[in-house]
């Protein structure tokens, strides 16, 4: 007869393994401690040895000792799943993957816990298809899932590619019945928000029977993101309906809204509200409401918030300091920041590309060096957008030794450093340097964007070089980027400057979208050719008001006007002094301008100067200059320039280093003697210099447009226009000769100045001898 067996109670055998039981008088944390050790036996399959290990393997992945974690578990006698797990976990968060899937591949028995682990380690680091991956076989071998599996594996699909994946998962989740787990559905809703299915995740939250603060929270969230700004408020109101308790988030979503609805009266109702539930104080609402306040140019406000919030932070900051730059406020800016220095916030998080932009907008090279200082002493050049800063503000400021050192260190180099350069050269006069470098980032194949492409434009202009801005053109187009105002209204503006008002037409009507910027670009290049019946009523009146020489009436408006006349009002006025030799008035006109401290602008004290020489008031002349040098002021060179076979040929007055200026000034003493024939006398008072009148007169034959003009008929076929730049204003006998010459060679001559175009036919000019 078979001996029966013994039957035993787990449980009394449990305690029998008990090296010894504690007193009853035990305290309450030895207890917790006894509980701790039966827990670890019960999941180590009773054996003590085991349990032993891995309390020790828990306490040195809990102090982050991986690396003794993995020697212990390499000598643990009898591993268990439990042992395994802790050690895949400890990988898991210390971010070493690749070990442990190495463990995992190498489990024959796993269980939920083992499978969760793996899922939320690749979930979290960003790989949603490899934790996918993993669900997937889990659901193979019929494991036995449960809701935090799912929230675990939803936590990280955050990318739109992913929505075929994520409606996998939410079918197993219907499947096996966690469409009614509230933490399951709500992982689902943040989900969809996050890949932007938003007609998916509200129709999740539709069907749920239970709703929380979190779920309205989610899809507030994700609604303003995807801005529905509406649907968000309509939400809010839903959940003070149900006295559900807002949160930091719910505010955070709901001044999102009130943002983009630019509704200020709503966001004061919130801010309310915030008060009420004593939210307020919370430093994230706060930094919402003064972002909030900031972007509605609420800046008294935000300031007032900033200074009554019971704690602030680093964003506080950063909220307050780019509130003011963008105001214009640079010095609260910088005070702002030079007290947030001395704080003990996260430097790496400081402002710093605000305020390198502000030294860059500033043209301020010492606050620029002084932040560039902070930067490295908080490491935060590593940062790509700190140094793209640094690129933007070096250029601007016209170190380009620097500029150029950063960008070439640069890990990588997108289409915002190589645009920050370009645009440094451009705005510093450098137009030829910012073509090569808009060439050298084509060659390095960086695709332009809008904001690349209105830069090089604008230097395309200054060259007056119709083959780039034709080039280009086809650029912006493949670009897809003529949709862009102001890539439009530069591409217009180019072909103005280069003479070709049929193309500056073509580009106008063919704009899908124009704005205030696109018809003034269009009005300015029908002022600097000329055509003023062409531009609007309004315009056309102010032009004949010019034309006319009503100055009372002019000086009437201004005075009239709400604000202050500008630079370019006062210089308008001096300009049509000159024409109608109104020396009274042009002295105002000068005297304001002189006094305006920022004026770095010659051309009013040469506009002066002219007007004092041409009447042989010398003394003046000597008067003018002397102020010019006392501000700094330098006079800039004249010279002209003209494109023939795709190279530009540049002139300067009295030149003669062209390889080819035997023959152009052959060309100049034939043209002279049938310009004498038609009539034309030279106007001495065009030569500003005390000499005597025969040398003023043959100075005048050698101005730089002449010469241009001059190599220009001996290069280009007969008959064919000729296009001319010039970088200041043509004198008045240039003008008058350039008619003479366009009447001798039968050719349309077009010149362009500092201030118009002027097309030149048959002896007579477009503008109509104004300009």
């Amino acid at each position: 007869m078979k001996p029966a067996f013994k039957t035993t109670n787990p449980l009394k055998d449990f305690h029998s393994l008990r090296v010894s039981q504690p007193p009853r008088t035990a305290s309450p944390r030895l207890q917790n401690v006894q509980s701790f050790v039966d827990a670890q036996i019960v999941k180590t399959g009773f054996d003590p040895i085991t349990c032993r290990f891995n309390f020790l393997l828990k306490n040195l992945l809990r102090r982050g000792e991986v690396y003794k974690a993995r020697k212990l578990f390499d000598q643990t006698p009898h591993k268990n799943t439990v042992s395994t797990n802790m050690m895949i976990a400890g990988y898991v968060k210390s971010g070493n993957l690749g070990y442990a899937k190495q463990l995992f591949d190498g489990m024959l028995e796993r269980n939920p816990v083992t499978w969760t682990i793996m899922i939320g380690g690749f979930s979290q680091s960003g790989q949603f298809r490899e934790a996918f991956k993993l669900f997937r076989d889990s659901w193979r071998c019929d494991r036995e899932l449960d809701s935090v599996t799912f929230t675990t594996l939803l936590s990280g699909c955050n990318e739109p590619e992913l929505a075929k994946e994520l409606l996998q998962v939410h079918a197993c989740v219907v499947k096996l019945g966690f469409d009614s787990n509230l933490i399951v559905c709500n992982g689902l809703v943040n989900s969809y928000c996050k890949i932007q299915l938003l007609d998916l995740a509200s129709r999740v939250f539709a069907e749920m029977d239970e709703r929380d603060t979190v779920t309205f929270n989610t899809l507030m969230t994700g609604l303003a993101n995807d801005g529905l700004y509406e649907d968000t408020i309509r939400f809010l109101l839903e959940m003070r309906h149900l006295d559900l308790k807002p949160s930091d988030f719910t505010f955070s979503a709901a001044l999102s809204a009130a943002i983009g609805l630019g509704n200020l009266a709503l966001g004061q109702q919130i801010h309310v509200l915030a008060m009420k539930t004593s939210f307020v104080l919370n430093v994230f609402v706060g930094n919402a409401l003064l972002d909030f306040y900031s972007k509605n140019n609420c800046t008294i406000e935000a300031r007032k918030l900033f200074d009554e919030m019971p704690e602030v932070d680093g964003v506080s900051y950063n909220v307050m300091i780019t509130t003011y730059h963008w105001e214009g406020q640079l010095l609260e800016a910088l005070k702002l920041f030079r007290e947030l220095v001395l704080t003990n916030f996260d430097r790496r998080q400081f402002p710093f590309p605000t305020m390198l932009s502000m030294a860059a907008n500033t043209i301020n090279l010492q606050i620029g060096q002084q932040i560039h200082a902070q930067v490295i002493l908080t490491t935060a050049i590593l940062d790509i957008h700190v140094e793209n800063s640094l690129v933007d503000m070096y250029a601007k400021c016209g170190r380009f030794k620097e500029a150029k050192m950063i960008f070439t260190d640069l890990a990588c180099r997108s289409t915002v450093p190589w645009t920050a350069m370009i645009s440094g050269y451009v705005q510093n006069g450098f137009y030829e340097e910012g073509v090569k470098m808009y060439v050298d980032m084509r060659i390095t194949d960086v695709a332009a964007d809008p904001a690349t492409y209105a830069t090089i434009l604008k230097a395309s202009a200054n060259l007056a070089s119709l083959s780039l801005g034709r080039q280009l053109h086809s650029s912006v187009v493949r670009s897809g980027f003529m949709s862009y105002v102001h890539s439009g209204s530069a591409l217009l503006d180019v072909y103005a400057k280069c003479g070709s008002m049929k193309d500056a037409i073509q580009t106008f009507e063919e704009m899908p979208v124009r704005n205030i910027v696109s018809w003034n670009a269009l009005i300015s290049a029908y002022a600097q050719n000329g055509d003023g019946k062409a531009t609007i009523k309004t315009f056309e009146e102010m032009i004949q008001s010019g034309r006319s020489g009503r100055f009372d009436e002019a000086e009437q408006l201004m005075a009239e006007m709400p604000f202050d006349p500008d630079e370019i009002m006062w210089q308008s006025v001096l300009s049509s002094c000159r024409i109608h030799k109104n020396h009274e008035l042009a002295k105002k006109a000068a005297d304001q301008l002189f006094n305006m401290k920022e004026l770095g602008d010659a051309a009013p004290y040469l506009t002066m100067s002219n007007m004092y020489a041409s009447v042989g008031e010398w003394e003046n002349v000597s008067k003018v200059k002397k102020a010019m040098r006392e501000r700094r002021v330098k006079k800039i060179s004249a010279y002209s320039w003209v494109e023939i076979k795709h190279k530009i040929h540049v002139f300067a007055a009295n030149d003669k280093d062209h390889t080819q200026m035997d023959k152009i000034l052959q060309k100049i003493d034939s043209l002279t003697e049938l310009m004498e024939k038609e009539g034309y006398k030279p106007d001495s008072n065009c030569s500003l210099h005390n000499v005597a009148e025969e040398i003023k007169i043959e100075s005048l034959k050698y101005h730089s447009e002449r010469l241009a003009i001059a190599f220009a008929l001996i290069s280009t076929p007969e008959g064919s226009p000729i296009l001319v730049m010039k970088n200041l204003r043509a004198c008045t006998d240039c003008h008058a000769a350039i008619k003479v010459i366009s009447k001798i060679v039968q050719r349309e001559i077009t010149v362009r100045d500092s201030n118009r175009f002027h097309h030149f036919k048959d002896g007579f000019c477009s503008c109509k001898d104004y300009w």
